[in-house]
């Protein structure tokens, strides 16, 4: 059983934006496997589960906003028993160019709030990583905010249209064979190769 957590903020407000396209991955996960979305206050998030790339998963979107998503992946990697290593975690990513996919397997949280929280309440940086660059505007703190919790312009979002199902893809990567092999085929891919 493995746990493939997409990283976001709640609410109308922060859809289709660059923070919350990890929840688009795993909304796009549960479309395919044909799962429902239940809320549970007690995970602090939404659940769905069924069989994904030949194995049984938990999908969840932490309802914490972004800086606490661990209080709610650790409680789901918890309760299930699970490792650091049955942990996919999917995230945006602002030092990638928009639309570049990026797998990685530990290492620390790039400065990202969401997979820093994750870290400190799993306790680990053990678990796999599917970034999604959404690129910057510039490097002023001030300026990457905006941008990360802006909508997607749209041609950004033409980009993302195709950026989620490769993410989809490269997240089957990482369950049905391994990270490593995962990390060879889609490290770099970007809608244009």
């Amino acid at each position: 059983m493995k746990v493939v957590a997409g990283l976001g903020n709640p609410g109308a407000q922060y859809a289709n934006t660059p923070h919350s396209i990890g929840f688009e991955v795993v909304d796009a996960i549960a479309r395919e496997i044909g799962a429902e979305w239940k809320a549970s206050s007690s995970f602090k998030g939404e659940l769905a589960s069924g069989m994904f790339a030949g194995t049984r998963v938990i999908l969840l979107k932490p309802m914490t906003f972004m800086n606490l998503s661990g209080d709610s992946v650790a409680l789901v990697v918890r309760y299930h028993n699970a490792t650091p290593a049955d942990l996919l975690v999917i995230s945006d990513d602002i030092d990638l160019p928009v639309g570049r996919l990026r797998i990685r397997v530990g290492g620390s949280a790039g400065g990202h709030n969401g997979l820093k929280s994750v870290i400190e309440r799993v306790g680990s940086q053990g678990f796999t990583r599917l970034r999604v660059g959404v690129g910057r505007d510039s490097h002023d703190r001030s300026q990457v905010i905006g941008h990360v919790l802006g909508k997607f312009d749209p041609d950004s979002r033409a980009i993302m249209d195709k950026v989620v199902p490769a993410a989809v893809k490269a997240a089957s990567a990482v369950l049905s064979s391994s990270p490593q092999a995962a990390m060879n085929a889609w490290n770099g891919w970007t809608p244009q190769s």
